[in-house]
């Protein structure tokens, strides 16, 4: 497999009025961010309250999701706290020939390096074909990755661990690993990362921003000079003011009341945060009428 790089879109899941996953509508998004400029999506991230929705639910979206004529850009977020949900999750998408999956430490428990090591080979000999995509995002699982812990990773587990999301921002400028795909989980380091040899983004807000994403990455790729990242720096900006996938089931909602729908113990912005946010969105001509969301 080649590797994993552009710009992708951590994709948020959009529920029925009872809460439940609306399956379609969720695969539906996914496949207009593509259509918008996306090089592929990371389905049941963060951003797609994957700690929240059921396991049969993502097992019924993920056997759909074999149909899509998109199948091969899909990335997998299988990271749960039950070493044995993680697996099962992993089987049956690799089951349906899904092979790349986006993996954080489990949360709550005070763990170390050790320990992350023995998590990941656990997983490793359970499924072996597979290409993970370590996430390290010390605000959500409370375990911060080092230099060392990935090299050792991906020395010990070279077909398997493939790359990493860095959403704590502490490697993506030091490591360098051949033939190993870091990308950063902000717009605001997009730039600077593709300047400095990382492969490209994995980002909530490229919900939203596909089309601006795509062409500062494909300008930097081409050499042209960039038109369009100072304000998609702005947008990401502006939506890091609020929490971030309250802001943009907000902004999404504004073409599909399906974006409401939000599970507990997550909310929609309040009033007066929600119309500060389309105050200051609007300030850079950034709205949900011009970016052709589907």
């Amino acid at each position: 497999m080649s590797e994993i790089k552009g710009i992708y879109a951590a994709s948020l899941s959009i529920l029925d009025e009872n809460l439940a996953l609306n399956i379609n509508k969720t695969i539906k998004h996914a496949e207009s961010i593509i259509n918008l400029g996306c090089h592929g999506v990371a389905i049941f991230g963060s951003t797609g309250q994957a700690q929240l929705i059921s396991i049969s639910e993502k097992i019924q979206l993920i056997n759909k999701l074999s149909n899509s004529k998109y199948k091969e850009k899909f990335i997998i977020g299988s990271g749960l706290n039950s070493l044995s949900e993680t697996i099962n999750l992993m089987k049956i998408s690799s089951s349906l020939n899904f092979k790349k999956f986006l993996i954080m430490p489990p949360a709550y428990y005070k763990y170390g390096d050790d320990e992350v090591i023995n998590y990941y080979s656990k997983i490793i000999e359970n499924i072996k074909d597979c290409k993970i995509i370590l996430y390290n995002f010390e605000k959500l699982c409370g375990y911060k990755f080092s230099k060392k812990v990935v090299e050792e990773l991906a020395k010990k587990f070279p077909e398997q661990i493939v790359g990493i999301k860095d959403s704590s921002y502490n490697l993506f400028e030091t490591l360098k690993i051949k033939n190993f795909s870091i990308l950063v989980g902000s717009e605001t380091k997009l730039l600077k990362g593709l300047e400095i040899g990382c492969s490209g983004i994995i980002s909530a807000t490229c919900n939203v921003t596909a089309s601006f994403s795509r062409k500062v990455y494909d300008d930097f790729v081409n050499g042209k000079p960039q038109s369009m990242n100072e304000k998609l720096c702005n947008i990401r900006k502006t939506f890091d003011q609020f929490n971030l996938i309250s802001g943009l089931h907000c902004f999404m909602s504004q073409k599909d009341d399906s974006f409401k729908n939000i599970l507990p113990i997550l909310s929609l912005l309040p009033e007066n945060h929600k119309k500060k946010l389309f105050e200051e969105l609007d300030k850079l001509d950034f709205n949900i009428n011009n970016l052709g969301i589907t």
